[in-house]
């Protein structure tokens, strides 16, 4: 299958780990290639990559495209935005995509001012489809239907690029789910010499520092959520015990958030995490837009709320109405004594 036309996604790594975020957008490119006939291929850049392809190749990726410089390593703007457009100046593929990881939301932005092409940031879904531009009788099909909130969250646009390519977009961490490795996969990994010299390092990375989250969202079975109707910091302190009681993670709105109830890494929604746990409590949670598209997909949702019209329980499979300082209690209590 000829590189023209191909779907091809950034795979970010730190050392010898490859980011999550870049896996999941693999697993989606493997969908979108179906529907167009082509081929995958991930793009590798850093100190020495060639050790990763073969798990880019157990994720999904036909081939794997890796350029190993001292130039790459650390990351920076300059020389992975150099590297990456020659690279697909050269092959043409047809849509490139990258996680909307911080990394990603630097690179993508600065390759897509260089290939004079559009770019849709923080995606929510992808689908080939076709455009019938207003007006006329033109059709466009089999293009990349970039989908994603817009004003706030208040509605979902789809955004489309028929004209110039490659078509690029980057994805929301999260939201896509991340592929089973196939170990039986095979692939092919080429690799490629960058297109960079050292004068092209604008900035010298002196240091990095490096803080590991203390929570982990995404991976969590059981998630308990506060929101603003909780409160009061002091009141919040219910959502900690109940998760605790549980044995699931502390979430929160982007609204508790900013008051000051909770720091950022437990935010969930459209600015935090997108989540998918098994069971989902969402303690003084209104149910703005912003928040339900981080959530709603877990598997069981009980929302609290003493607003019986609150939007939240337009998607909870269970709704208590009441107010949070004697339901979580009631709950803590039935669940001890269910559990002794």
């Amino acid at each position: 299958m000829q590189d023209k036309g191909d779907v091809w996604v950034f795979i970010q790594h730190r050392g010898n780990d490859i980011m999550e975020a870049s896996l999941e957008v693999l697993g989606k490119a493997r969908e979108l290639a179906a529907s167009l006939g082509v081929s995958v291929a991930g793009v590798l850049m850093g100190g020495a990559v060639e050790p990763l392809a073969e798990k880019v190749i157990r994720y999904g990726a036909d081939r794997v495209y890796g350029m190993s410089s001292p130039l790459l390593e650390p990351y920076t703007t300059s020389t992975f935005s150099k590297a990456l457009c020659s690279l697909i100046r050269a092959k043409k593929p047809d849509i490139v995509l990258l996680a909307a990881t911080p990394q990603g939301r630097d690179l993508a932005p600065r390759v897509a001012s260089s290939l004079r092409v559009g770019l849709t940031a923080d995606c929510t879904d992808l689908q080939i489809g076709t455009y019938s531009e207003p007006g006329t009788r033109k059709k466009h099909t089999d293009i990349l239907l970039q989908i994603r909130p817009a004003w706030g969250g208040n509605i979902i646009a789809t955004i489309v690029n028929p004209e110039t390519r490659p078509q690029m977009a980057t994805i929301r961490e999260g939201i896509m789910k991340l592929p089973q490795p196939m170990d039986s996969a095979r692939g092919e990994s080429i690799p490629v010499s960058p297109d960079v010299s050292p004068a092209d390092i604008l900035t010298t990375i002196r240091e990095q520092l490096f803080t590991e989250k203390t929570v982990d969202l995404k991976g969590a079975h059981i998630i308990v959520s506060g929101g603003a109707g909780m409160g009061s910091r002091e009141n919040f302190s219910l959502v900690w015990q109940l998760a605790h009681v549980l044995g699931g993670e502390v979430g929160a709105t982007r609204a508790a958030v900013d008051a000051g109830f909770i720091d950022h890494d437990h935010q969930v929604g459209q600015t935090g995490t997108t989540v998918r746990p098994k069971l989902y409590i969402a303690c003084g949670i209104s149910g703005a837009v912003q928040h339900l598209t981080g959530m709603e997909e877990a598997g069981k949702i009980v929302a609290i709320n003493n607003d019986q019209e609150a939007p939240i329980f337009g998607i909870a499979h269970y709704g208590i109405v009441g107010d949070v300082r004697d339901v979580i209690p009631g709950l803590i209590r039935i669940y001890k004594t269910l559990s002794h």
